[in-house]
């Protein structure tokens, strides 16, 4: 295995004519290219407006891939110019030089990436500064629910302000904005989702005789469940893949996070890490993974494969249960689980699009961070866990 030459960082270097340029054709190119348009009522608008002068964080939810362009497109409506926190992995060919140039900067998952936290830090102390970073860590593939917010993404602005009040400034405004966005498709999309059940089917060598959606949906999730359980020797005899299938999805889902977690962390001889989310545990992982891969070229290229596979598993059923799709059978969480199912199946990284969306963005109100500053200097962890509840909890509540 080849010793990669990337850089373990991407700094920001925002160049604001190209941005502009970018913002001009924004909404023409996500339109056709994305299929998505921004919707965002005047009002939230005009909060965000008033606050053009301030130190702004946004803290959106991160239902899909397509998050980071409609920020962008935000970015445009607002006539504005933002930083973005994005996942190192993003930055490949043309990216590594693209995104930097739009205002994007990248982090390294799962390890304290240094140089990305004083990247923030360094933003959030700038008189004025517009920053976005999505507090869940990853992509949700969920429309409509939110995953736990890392406080990280809180705890750093607060830390930005501590410094600055240690340099003899006056304690500054500084904004945490919760950010909501959901999509709709604009069409009907029952044609959709009958030919992505029967592409399923078709691989999975399936004979679809459920009378509607949801069965073949669960025919197919049913069939996908078996074939990781029977892949990961979770089904060694008969005995066993009878006492496997009388359990019920969620208990089978959760067994086989836990036996890839723990079989990813064996192999890698970390020390399991059971009380910490299994998101974290998966950005240890594959941070971890990389790391040695390139410095000391201890595995071979089938064990490489074998751990990293195993972790884009994880990630990508790391928020579904069983359950989903029946409290609301939308055709945004009937294609949130297909999608799920696809990559899985066809081993995509990034379905094409199903159809036309809006973009629906809403806005919470703005919290000023300087007026928690003193309860901050007395109790910081329980005062970082208060307002990132407080922001996860708005974020949900703006989703419905």
């Amino acid at each position: 295995m080849s010793v990669l030459s990337s850089p373990q960082f991407y700094p920001p270097r925002l160049n604001p004519l190209l941005t502009r340029l970018c913002q001009g054709f924004s909404d023409l190119i996500a339109d056709n290219f994305y299929q998505l348009k921004l919707v965002v009522e005047s009002t939230d608008l005009e909060k965000l407006a008033r606050l053009e002068e301030e130190r702004v964080l946004y803290l959106p939810n991160h239902p899909t891939l397509d998050d980071g362009i409609v920020l962008f497109l935000l970015s445009t409506r607002l006539g504005q110019l933002f930083h973005y926190v994005v996942a190192y992995e993003s930055f490949r060919g043309w990216n590594k030089k693209f995104l930097p140039l739009i205002g994007a900067y990248s982090i390294r998952r799962g390890l304290g990436d240094r140089a990305s936290i004083a990247q923030t830090l360094t933003l959030l102390k700038q008189p004025s500064c517009d920053l976005v970073i999505f507090p869940e860590g990853g992509c949700s593939y969920q429309n409509d629910t939110v995953m736990p917010f890392r406080t990280g993404a809180i705890q750093l602005p607060l830390q930005a302000m501590n410094q600055m009040v240690k340099q003899g400034e006056p304690v500054p405004n500084l904004y945490l904005v919760p950010v909501s966005l959901k999509y709709h498709y604009t069409d009907s999309m029952k044609p959709v989702i009958d030919q992505t059940l029967s592409r399923l089917e078709k691989a999975l060598n399936i004979n679809a005789i459920a009378p509607n959606f949801y069965g073949r949906l669960r025919g197919v999730a049913e069939q996908v469940i078996l074939r990781l359980e029977t892949e990961y020797d979770l089904n060694l005899d008969q005995t066993t893949l009878d006492q496997t299938t009388q359990m019920d999805w969620n208990q089978r889902i959760n067994k086989l996070k836990t036996h890839l977690l723990s079989e990813c962390e064996q192999k890698l001889e970390l020390t399991p890490a059971s009380m910490t989310p299994s998101r974290e545990r998966v950005y240890k992982i594959q941070s971890v993974l990389k790391s040695r891969a390139q410095e000391l070229e201890q595995f071979d290229e089938t064990t490489y494969e074998s751990i990293y596979q195993a972790t884009i598993r994880l990630l990508n059923f790391d928020a579904i249960y069983d359950g989903y799709v029946a409290a609301s059978p939308t055709p945004e969480r009937f294609l949130d689980t297909l999608t799920r199912l696809e990559r899985e199946v066809f081993k995509f990284d990034r379905p094409l699009v199903k159809g036309h969306r809006k973009a629906m963005v809403r806005i919470g109100d703005p919290i000023n961070i300087k007026e928690h500053f003193e309860s901050y200097r007395q109790n910081r962890a329980g005062t970082v866990e208060m307002l990132t509840q407080q922001l996860q909890q708005t974020v949900q509540e703006n989703l419905s």
